[in-house]
C-alpha cells in the first residue's frame, strides 16, 4: 500500500509539474506576442474613423407616445 501511495504522489507530482511547465510557457509567448503585435502596430498603424453622432429629437409628446403603445397593445390583442 505504501509503494502504490508513493506512486501516485509522484504522479501527481509529474501531472501538476508538466502542467505548471506549460503555463509558464503560455504565459511568455503571450508576453512575446503582446510585444510583436504592437511593434507590427506601430509599423502599419490603421486609420481611425471618426463617428459622427447625431443627437436623437426627443419625443414630443411622452403621453402620445404611451397611447400609440396602448393602442397597439389593444389592437393586437383584439379588443
Amino acid at each position: 500500500m505504501n509503494e502504490q501511495l508513493a506512486n501516485g504522489l509522484i504522479l501527481l507530482a509529474m501531472g501538476m509539474g508538466f502542467v505548471l511547465c506549460f503555463l509558464v510557457i503560455l504565459i511568455f509567448a503571450m508576453l512575446i506576442l503582446k510585444n510583436v503585435v504592437a511593434y507590427l502596430n506601430k509599423l502599419f498603424p490603421e486609420a481611425v474613423e471618426e463617428v459622427k453622432t447625431v443627437a436623437k429629437k426627443a419625443a414630443a409628446n411622452v403621453d402620445e407616445a404611451i397611447a400609440v403603445a396602448l393602442a397597439a397593445i389593444a389592437a393586437k390583442r383584439g379588443n
